[in-house]
């Protein structure tokens, strides 16, 4: 059984960002800021963002064959009441492994939660009502 997935736009809309932070010499900081004060980026974020996207075009391949070896979604999966239920009535424990963003629905219970996924292996972020994390907190990796 598969549950319902969906492809995430490659530019994500406001809302749908995880923050990320990084460190940076004070050289390189000098450096980014001329760049934007030069006119090149709007702010810092756009150089990070570019710079991100370039290096993920460069190593788009390397990404491409881990996720065919290793069976991942790339993207969005959701999760709703109903998958969870057929997978469950099917005998199925879901392994979920996505890269991008996992989601569970609100109105799945923890019972059923834990009743349907066997894992959760999320390189990205994962969404889930804080009793359902907590219910698969020993799946999570």
């Amino acid at each position: 059984m598969k549950p319902a997935t969906s492809a995430v736009e490659p530019r994500p809309k406001a809302g749908e960002t995880e923050k990320m932070t990084i460190n940076v010499g004070v050289v390189d900081l000098g450096q980014v800021d001329l760049l934007v004060q030069e006119g090149y980026y709007s702010n810092r974020s756009d150089l990070v963002r570019t710079a991100l996207r370039n290096q993920l075009a460069l190593h788009a391949e390397a990404v491409k064959q881990t996720v065919a070896r290793r069976t991942l979604v790339v993207g969005l999966q959701h999760f709703t009441r109903v998958d969870l239920e057929r997978a469950v009535a099917a005998g199925e424990r879901l392994q979920v492994q996505v890269v991008g963003l996992a989601r569970i629905a609100d109105d799945v219970t923890p019972e059923l939660a834990r009743a349907a996924i066997e894992s959760v292996t999320v390189l990205g972020a994962f969404q889930a009502s804080t009793a359902v994390r907590k219910a698969l907190s020993d799946r999570i990796r």
